[in-house]
């Protein structure tokens, strides 16, 4: 099915050229692959490529390289060699408050998530991430030609690389005495939506929550020339929603517990 839905995509998208090099196009939205046998050389030989890429894809193959990554984690370890090794990998960094301070003492260039969206962080960090030039270099579709010309009209730019860690509810929780209001402004707002955007779009973008994930990505980035297989992708990507999954459970059980005390 993968595979098939593949080649319907192309057809789908390359209307236009099959309209120029022949009539077949016509009641296009009713095509079935079937047809496909009937076409010319020239279709075939594009729905061939196309095709092939996409079963390369599903095996595990390289997806489209990586260029630029967004840093902004609570957890700090690792991050400086990590973010070290994708700037030497000829990746631009965007990042965050603390984490880009760390960053830039440490000798690593890198640009502020303000500076690239043209909107300050705010209610003392509680907006930081939440922008349209953040998500939609994250969530675009970079086979779409429609997301592609929406993304360029916006001055939006492509963001392929996350890597984010939460703040610690759990830890906050935990300590003797924690008020409401302090368990509360540790509930991590951007970073979980930068997360779900990445992992929604693994196949476009490399999502990282674990620092010790930071070695094995360098090392396959290596082999890859910068770049990181399908299958590590979405192994990334459901680690992440592994992990949302449980830091909202931890969010709504102590919100209940809180609640089940007011008489």
């Amino acid at each position: 099915m993968h595979d098939k839905r593949c080649v319907a995509e192309l057809l789908y998208h390359q209307f236009a050229f099959f309209s120029v090099i022949s009539n077949k196009a016509e009641g296009f939205p009713t095509l079935r692959l079937w047809r496909i046998a009937g076409m010319t050389k020239q279709h075939n030989f594009v729905v061939i490529l196309y095709h092939v890429s996409c079963i390369v894809q599903k095996r595990g193959g390289v997806m489209s390289k990586i260029k630029r990554a967004i840093i902004s984690v609570f957890d700090k370890k690792g991050i400086i060699e990590f973010a070290k090794e994708l700037s030497s990998l000829g990746i631009e960094i965007l990042s965050t408050g603390g984490t880009a301070k760390a960053l830039r003492n440490a000798g690593i260039p890198v640009k502020d998530v303000s500076a690239y969206t043209g909107f300050p962080e705010m209610l003392e960090g509680r907006i930081k991430t939440l922008h349209p030039k953040v998500h939609g270099g994250l969530l675009s579709r970079r086979n779409n030609p429609n997301d592609m010309e929406e993304i360029k009209k916006h001055g939006i730019d492509l963001i392929d690389m996350v890597v984010v860690n939460l703040y610690p509810f759990e830890e906050t929780i935990s300590k003797p005495g924690v008020t409401v209001e302090e368990a509360v402004e540790n509930i991590d707002i951007g970073g979980p939506a930068m997360l779900r955007s990445a992992s929604k779009n693994f196949q476009d973008v490399v999502v990282v929550i674990d620092p010790s994930d930071y070695g094995k990505i360098i090392g396959e980035m290596r082999k890859l020339g910068g770049d990181l297989s399908y299958k590590s992708r979405l192994e990334l990507a459901g680690k992440v929603f592994r992990h949302t999954s449980r830091y909202d459970g931890l969010i709504a059980d102590y919100l209940s517990k809180v609640t089940e005390k007011i008489t």
